[in-house]
């Protein structure tokens, strides 16, 4: 295999110096805000697995430029308010830095948190956890 134009390393790093970063204990702090939107990209899976922010909405990575594309057949009514803050996350903050990234090169406004999820229980962040029992 031939070596690449550009690492996701380097790709994350390009992305995070243009965006804005959310630390943890910020995002924290803001939780029950009305204006406040929280978007979880993480795999059902990961959410399953480990938790999720209470509240916050679940859209795939895969699905996300869809998802916020008013003209798009995919359209979800949740990324149409242009007054609400969006902070999306993943588990360690770098699919969320590409996203975001991408978010902005579409003209949609948003934040990513910084850390991800992975130190958000550690720093005292609140966590649903899926019922897992059945019925």
């Amino acid at each position: 295999m031939s070596k690449l134009k550009i690492s996701a390393q380097e790709m994350v790093a390009q992305a995070r110096a243009r965006i804005e970063e959310i630390e943890t204990k910020d995002l924290i702090a803001r939780l029950g805000d009305p204006d406040l939107v929280v978007v979880d990209i993480r795999d059902v899976r990961e959410r399953q697995r480990s938790g999720f922010i209470p509240g916050s909405v679940h859209a795939p990575r895969g699905m996300i430029e869809f998802w916020v594309d008013p003209d798009s057949p995919y359209h979800k009514e949740v990324f149409a308010d242009p007054s609400k803050t969006y902070v999306f996350h993943c588990a360690s903050g770098w699919r969320s830095a590409l996203t975001v990234a991408t978010l902005q090169d579409m003209g949609f406004d948003a934040a990513h948190l910084k850390e991800g999820f992975s130190t958000w229980e550690a720093q005292g962040g609140p966590v649903e956890r899926p019922d897992t029992k059945k019925g």
